[in-house]
Parts: structure tokens; sequence; C-alpha cells
């Protein structure tokens, strides 16, 4: 069977910078940072105390007061970041078995777990919530937006750490590549600011503790950085099968053409030296679009901010490009959103389309001082007009686990 075409029909974001996709967009190319103090609860005892939060929202513009109680924030995330992708694709489930869910969270019902072991803990097993199993586990996400949308096709949940999102949309787009399905909603959602989740990040030393200056926080490829910020949010992708799209007449955003994954099998935390990991990601997604390394004009970095990834980013984006590395345009969208995790991929993917359908990119702010390991460009002096025909998004998580998309823009 001749493999099929992919593009992407439908964007949707909840996240620190925004509620759609516009408002997001434009505080990126603004250079806005969506860094704060956390005041959700009390970070006395913690080294870390800012992050990326998503600001006030009334969750009864997307969902019953009912329904949403019965779900966990990650989960409302996901489903408002979906429904607003649906709404902007015009996606009907006419052919339910054709349309799939694909989701990716690193962490789940975090809030949920936290909240119920509490309860557990003070008032003994029998007051614990009926609901806390199908509010906390990680595919629930998946299976209420498929109930939302009468959505019967190819569903699951992919947990792979910071890569989650980016494995959940290269899996749909093998899904429509191969025949499975349609179109599927390809989802990454974060719920993870939470007291147990910023202190086991903490006590971990990943985090930043720049306290006192929130906004200048996340400084990914600086020589100062000193860890990344936890931040929480949901990006949804409508992927869809070309000829079903141009049949219906969707609005195209970019083609999707090219994933690439792997792992290190080097260290539960710590990148390959070299990036070697990364670098076959690279590779891989390279060779399934058919393309050369020369080809990719641009890179939406995972760049954490952290010491040991943005070097190893580096060194791998230098093994694959070698000197023509020095002629690519990167940036972080960590800089100013901070780290969503599970949900990472999915966002920088979603900025990689907005980057290719307005032809620039963003900044990479606070990158003041930068790191001679760290010499690419890292475009760190505001947003850029920039011709991009193929761009490249990487996503790399704890485990070694590493994954590449590469989008193009739609002719």
């Amino acid at each position: 069977m001749q493999p099929k075409r992919v593009v992407i029909t439908g964007l949707g974001t909840i996240n620190p910078l925004g509620h759609s996709v516009e408002e997001t967009w434009n505080n990126l190319c603004l250079g806005k940072s969506g860094i704060s103090r956390v005041e959700t609860f009390d970070t006395e005892n913690i080294a870390s105390k800012i992050a990326g939060q998503v600001g006030n929202y009334n969750v009864m513009d997307y969902l019953d007061a009912k329904e949403a109680r019965r779900m966990d924030q990650y989960c409302r995330y996901a489903m408002i970041s979906s429904i607003l992708a649906m709404k902007d694709s015009n996606l009907d489930s006419n052919h339910p078995e054709k349309l799939g869910v694909i989701t990716g969270t690193g962490i789940g019902g975090m809030q949920t777990f936290e909240q119920q072991t509490e309860v557990f803990i003070k008032k003994g097993p029998r007051r614990i919530s009926p609901l806390f199993i199908p509010m906390m586990i990680s595919n629930i996400a998946a299976g209420r937006i498929a109930i939302h949308f009468n959505a019967r096709g190819v569903n699951f949940n992919i947990t792979s750490a910071c890569t989650s999102s980016a494995n959940a949309i290269g899996e749909a787009y093998r899904a429509i590549k191969f025949g499975a399905v349609d179109a599927v909603i390809a989802c990454g959602a974060e719920a993870a600011v939470t007291p147990l989740t910023l202190a086991g990040f903490s006590i971990m030393r990943a985090l930043s503790t720049r306290n006192d200056s929130p906004e200048t926080a996340s400084r990914p490829f600086d020589l100062e950085r000193d860890g990344f910020v936890l931040a929480e949010g949901s990006a949804t992708l409508i992927l869809e099968e070309f000829e079903h799209a141009k049949k219906r007449g969707a609005k195209i955003y970019a083609e999707m053409v090219g994933y690439g994954a792997t792992c290190d099998a080097f260290h539960i935390t710590m990148p390959a030296p070299g990036g070697e990991g990364g670098a076959q990601s690279m590779r891989n997604a390279l060779l399934d679009a058919k393309i050369q390394p020369e080809d990719i004009q641009y890179i939406n970095a995972h760049g954490t901010s952290t010491p040991l990834n943005d070097k190893a980013e580096t060194d791998a984006i230098k093994n694959v490009f070698g000197d023509y590395s020095y002629k690519l345009k990167i940036n972080s969208s960590k800089s100013m959103l901070g780290h969503t995790l599970g949900a990472a991929g999915a966002v920088e993917a979603l900025i990689l389309v907005k980057s290719i359908q307005e032809q620039k990119i963003h900044q990479t702010i606070n990158l003041n001082t930068p790191d001679p390991d760290c010499d690419l460009d890292y475009n760190s002096n505001g947003t850029i007009p920039l011709e991009i025909e193929y761009g490249l998004s990487n996503s790399f998580g704890f485990g070694g686990h590493n994954a590449t998309i590469i989008f193009k823009k739609y002719e």
C-alpha cells in the first residue's frame, strides 16, 4: 500500500502564555514570559518556588460543570485544547471508526493523586472518592476525548516522560500514514504544578531556583542556566489524511513528513554523551521524511535550560548537521513557557506549525551570556522572519527517550 500523506488541519492550546493559539503565538512573538511565583500552595520548604501556570479561565466555557468536576486538572486541559482544535478543524465524526485519539502525558492525574492520598491518610480508605482511579489514570484523557467526539478508532495514551506527546503525534502520523484511520486528535496535557511534583523535581536539583526573578529563570543555552522551570498546560493537533482533508475543503496548516524515536539506553535521567540518542532520532526523522539535513531551515529545540540537556542537544545537532548546523535557526519555547513535561512535545509542535504558517520564529529569551559549549544560532535577538520549508522539533525525556518530528510547508 502506498503510504498516505498526513496534514495538520486543527490547532488548540491552553498554557501559561494563553488560552488560545493566537494569544499564545502573539505573546511568544512579543518575548513575554509566562513564569511567575507559585501562589496556589505553600512553597516555603521547597527550593524552587516558581512555575509556568495556566491563568484564570472558566472551565464552564468549555465543559459541563458536573463533567468537569469528575476530571483531574490535566484532563480538563486536554479536553479544552481538543475542543478548541476540533472547532478549528471543523472535522466531524460521521465515520467514528476512522477517527482516533492518541494522548501523551508524563504524570497524569497528579492533583487527584495528592488530594486523595491526603484523604486516605487523614480519614481512612472508606472516605476516598470512588472516582479516584478514573480521575487519576493517565489514559483517561484519551477516553474522555473519544467519548466527547464519538471517536471509535485507534485510542491510547503514551507515557514517555517529556517525550510523551511528541510520541503521541508521531504515532498518530503513522496510524494515518498506513491507513488505520482518516484522522487523529493528538494531544499532550500536563497539570503537575503541585506540591509533591515541585518538591520531587526540586530535590533532584533539576529546577531553577532563580525565585527572585521568575521571568528570567528559564534560560536555555545560557551559561548561567541552573535548571528548568516546571509548567502546565495542553496542546492538541488534528492530524488528517491529505485526500480526506482536501475532499472536505479543510484548512491545512502544514504537512507532517517525518518522525523518529530512539532510546539512549544510558541513564535514568542524564542524556547520553554527545547526545547520541537525540542525534539518531533526528536521523531517523530525516530518513522518514526522505530529505537531507540541509533541507531543514529551523529547529524548535527541546532546550530545557538544564546544563546537561542543552549541551547534549547542541552536540546532537552538530552530529547530524555538521557545518550546516551553524546556518540553522534554532529557538527554545521553554524560555517563555517553562517545561510542560509530557505536554511539551505537543505544545512545541503547535508552535512549529505556527512558525511555518507565519514564516517567522520567536526569540529565545534570557540568553544573555552564551555558553561556549552551546555555540549555535538560538535566535536571542527578537522575533525574525524566516523562510521555512521544513522545520524540526525535538523532545527528550527521562529514561533516555527521544522523539523528533518534521513538518513541511503545505504546498
